[in-house]
């Protein structure tokens, strides 16, 4: 497969009962990507190609390892994609943070291995994913129509085109109090998604995403409403199921999580109060 393909073509046998051909399918990109910080491993992950800075950003961000853009002063790529081509050595990005930056220390335990069905793996405790949020949503005032959030999924699958063409990518979606769509991001790990939406919002200058949604493809792990928070955004919609720490940090938070969006049916786990039939009934 080329290097740092989004999706690439391969031979496949397909059966269809008794009947049996070869033909050509697309099928996403999944290619290691190692982020060090000065050099220093820090995290590896499995990713579909793409946006690649804004997942690294969106990645610090997430896992406080930095609270401003400021503190990242440079990203490079340390293998060029011929070297890689030739070796087979995956893509690594090295970061250097900037003076004002908080220290980073190697020896802090803070090692991550992330792949792209489970997330971040093997951190010591889960004291460690309970990071300090730098942006508090509880007191957001954003208020959420049922009809709104029924209507995110469309929009989700209409600007997903690679999807489309493969079926294997998780798309993580952002949206506005009107329901307008700022910012899609894709790739065949659903935390590497979000990381990616978050690091174009550091980008561009937009953190906190205050009264924004996020929308999750598949399911609300505890990962996911990690990395929302950190990002400041009050309300995390998945089309799937929420885990039950996903719905405990969410609730602690004071954060909205929806889970099991299908059309006008949705589960609503936490944060209650934003969404506006719900309001209503309670304050009768």
């Amino acid at each position: 497969m080329p290097v740092s393909e989004r999706t690439t073509r391969r031979r496949i046998l397909h059966l269809d009962g008794t009947q049996q051909r070869w033909r050509t399918d697309e099928v996403a990109g999944e290619e290691p990507l190692e982020i060090r910080i000065g050099g220093v491993p820090l995290a590896l992950t499995m990713r579909t190609p793409g946006h690649d800075f804004e997942l690294a950003i969106g990645f610090l961000f997430t896992e406080g390892v930095v609270g401003e853009p400021s503190h990242i002063r440079s990203i490079r790529t340390c293998a060029a994609k011929q070297d890689a081509a030739r070796s087979g050595v995956y893509n690594i990005l090295d970061v250097t943070l900037a003076p004002g930056a908080p220290p980073f220390d190697p020896r802090g335990g803070r090692n991550f291995y992330t792949t792209s069905s489970c997330g971040v793996c093997g951190k010591a405790s889960i004291e460690a994913l309970q990071t300090r949020a730098r942006w508090q949503v509880r007191d957001d005032p954003l208020m959420l129509d049922p009809a709104l959030l029924a209507a995110l999924p469309d929009r989700l699958r209409e600007a997903q085109r690679v999807f489309e063409r493969t079926g294997g990518l998780h798309g993580a979606a952002l949206f506005d109090a009107a329901g307008n769509l700022v910012c899609l991001r894709e790739d065949v790990g659903r935390h590497n998604a979000f990381d990616k939406v978050v690091g174009w919002a550091a980008g561009e200058g937009r953190l906190p995403l205050r009264s924004h949604v996020i929308l999750a493809s598949g399911r609300a792990s505890f990962e996911l409403t990690q990395k929302a928070l950190m990002a400041g955004i009050p309300a995390l919609v998945a089309i799937s199921a929420p885990s039950s720490l996903a719905i405990e940090l969410a609730d602690d938070a004071g954060m909205t999580l929806v889970g099991f969006l299908r059309g006008p049916r949705m589960n609503v786990y936490a944060g209650h109060h934003r969404i506006v039939a719900v309001a209503a009934v309670t304050t009768a």
